[in-house]
């Protein structure tokens, strides 16, 4: 199988991860929105967890990864719900974390054990804390971050295709860890961050939806419209049950129309949001 990805080339994939992603799991993830509810006001802005997956996966690949690794990658994100974090907000994860908590089981209803069993792999390998390339806290980088980052800002045209070929051109490992080669880059990263919480997770419209769009949520678990299993789907599978509610569809249209986005710019705040934050100066350096 022959990936293309925009921001890191194409690549040739070893079989173990084509059968991954042909695997239902994985395939789910094209169905479930990588910004949440964003989409329902920004139109454009509807790129899915698929996306950032393989992303991950390819960006972990270009630097050199294991196939361990790069199985760790594409599979980081196949607990998210439907709406991605939205769920978090309906149940009041601060850590926005519910996909972990529940990554275990997702994985073990999955085929991704007998497809990782058949390759002669295990599932430990999805928890391997060697695996530095793909997650490592703040302020490292790792491949999850910086795919995520770019993604999201390109989609909403925030950054170009031209400056995220430079800054992946200036990416290298040391020590199992990403850095950058400049700090004109490092300085670039830092800014593009910044813009990721300021602009587009914290842009009001943004806020407006994800948080509407939860009010919604809980309004249909309450009432039984939806149960909480149901969110393990896809989003087209729960819009259309919130759909079939004459309230919740009516409130689905007052969030695309931004009606009642003035009065909820003075009684919400986006506190409920992490803040995203680096420093240039202690970005790691090649």
């Amino acid at each position: 199988m022959t990936l293309n990805d925009s921001f890191y080339g194409s690549f040739e994939i070893e079989d173990v991860l084509a059968d991954l992603i042909s695997s239902a799991a994985v395939q789910r993830l094209r169905n479930v929105h990588q910004g949440g509810a964003i989409f329902l006001v920004s139109p454009t802005v509807a790129h899915s967890r698929y996306e950032h997956s393989i992303g991950v996966m390819l960006l972990v690949r270009k630097l050199g990864g294991s196939l361990a690794e790069q199985i760790a990658s594409l599979l980081h994100d196949i607990s998210h719900t439907a709406f991605s974090h939205v769920v978090d907000y309906v149940l009041k994860q601060q850590g926005e974390d519910y996909h972990e908590q529940i990554f275990d089981e997702v994985i073990a209803k999955s085929t991704i054990p007998a497809i990782l069993a058949n390759y002669g792999f295990t599932t430990d390998l999805l928890n391997d804390a060697k695996h530095t390339l793909l997650e490592m806290p703040l302020p490292n980088l790792c491949a999850d971050r910086i795919d995520y980052t770019i993604r999201d800002l390109y989609h909403a045209k925030l950054v170009s295709l031209d400056e995220i070929h430079d800054f992946v051109a200036d990416l290298g490992v040391q020590e199992g860890k990403i850095g950058v080669k400049s700090e004109r880059m490092a300085s670039w990263f830092t800014h593009t961050y910044r813009l990721l919480n300021d602009a587009y997770f914290r842009k009001p419209e943004h806020v407006f939806a994800n948080i509407q769009f939860a009010k919604l949520i809980a309004h249909g678990l309450d009432q039984g419209i939806i149960v909480l299993s149901d969110l393990w789907g896809d989003d087209p599978t729960v819009l259309a049950m919130m759909k079939s509610d004459a309230y919740l569809n009516g409130a689905l249209e007052k969030i695309k129309n931004l009606d009642g986005f003035e009065a909820f710019l003075k009684a919400e705040t986006a506190a409920s949001f992490k803040e995203r934050v680096i420093n240039p100066m202690i970005i790691n350096a090649l």
